[in-house]
């Protein structure tokens, strides 16, 4: 089918959806994308939406398997996150790696396609991921000079306080939950300057955990989550092995 607008995502676990379950759609998730995407559809009937993104993949994995593939699609509009999953790494060169950002945005941006990109989240509250703050912090900054350079839009996550509630995060504490997904679907749509009638599911209350239960619930993520993590990176292999995109072809959001 050829749509008149047509919306491409792109990215990693954060834009395939991963934290917002459900068991209905491909790969069992839905994420803000595919929230977006409904809504830019409630106003245009010709509207087509393709979601390449796949867990676990890094920046260049990213920029060759799925911009020549986004291009391919003539889109409109594309959304862009990439780089958390190199961040993570024991060694990074960001320089290197934000030159080949530039370079796939380059590609996105000749389409004449709306692009949109996202600076990575200011994890400080977190005493396992905000070591990794400076490098999120440079990351951003070369970011930023990449958006301004193409005129691309910025979802500027490093500021969003919200994200500081931990009811924003599933279980597995890396990504998002439902509520933390549809939130950033409101984000989004705001930069896009699009109306929409999205809520925030309503939290659940803080479980109020005394110190031996706080032991045991970060036992736990250690051995179900944080150890499963750690060992794929030390056998190099991904959670997004044997995946496909969720929606490699433009649809008719559902």
């Amino acid at each position: 089918m050829d749509f008149s607008a047509r919306y491409v995502a792109l990215g990693d676990s954060f834009t395939e959806g991963v934290g917002d379950d459900d068991p209905t759609r491909p790969n069992g998730v839905r994420g803000w994308a595919d929230v977006v995407a409904r809504q830019l559809a409630h106003s245009n009937e010709d509207f087509g939406y393709a979601n390449l993104a796949i867990r676990g993949r890094k920046l260049r994995q990213i920029m060759a398997e799925q911009v020549d593939a986004a291009v391919a699609l003539k889109p409109t509009l594309v959304t862009m996150y990439a780089g958390a999953n190199d961040i993570l790494r024991p060694k990074i060169d960001i320089d290197s790696l934000l030159e080949d950002y530039d370079a796939g945005i380059a590609k996105l941006s000749a389409t004449g396609a709306t692009v949109v990109l996202f600076t990575g989240f200011d994890a400080r509250g977190s005493k396992v991921f905000s070591t990794m703050r400076g490098r999120t912090a440079i990351y951003n900054e070369l970011l930023r000079e990449i958006a301004e350079n193409h005129g691309a839009l910025l979802v500027d996550y490093w500021r969003f306080d919200e994200y500081y509630d931990v009811r924003m995060w599933a279980q597995d504490r890396m990504h998002m939950s439902t509520a933390g997904h549809v939130n950033m679907a409101k984000r989004v749509l705001d930069v896009l300057e699009h109306e929409h009638v999205l809520e925030v599911p309503e939290l659940a209350p803080l479980p109020a955990l005394n110190r031996s239960e706080a032991i045991r619930a970060n036992a736990r993520w250690v051995r179900e989550f944080a150890g499963p993590w750690v060992v794929r990176r030390v056998r190099g292999t991904s959670s997004g092995d044997g995946l496909s995109p969720k929606y490699p072809a433009l649809i008719r959001p559902v």
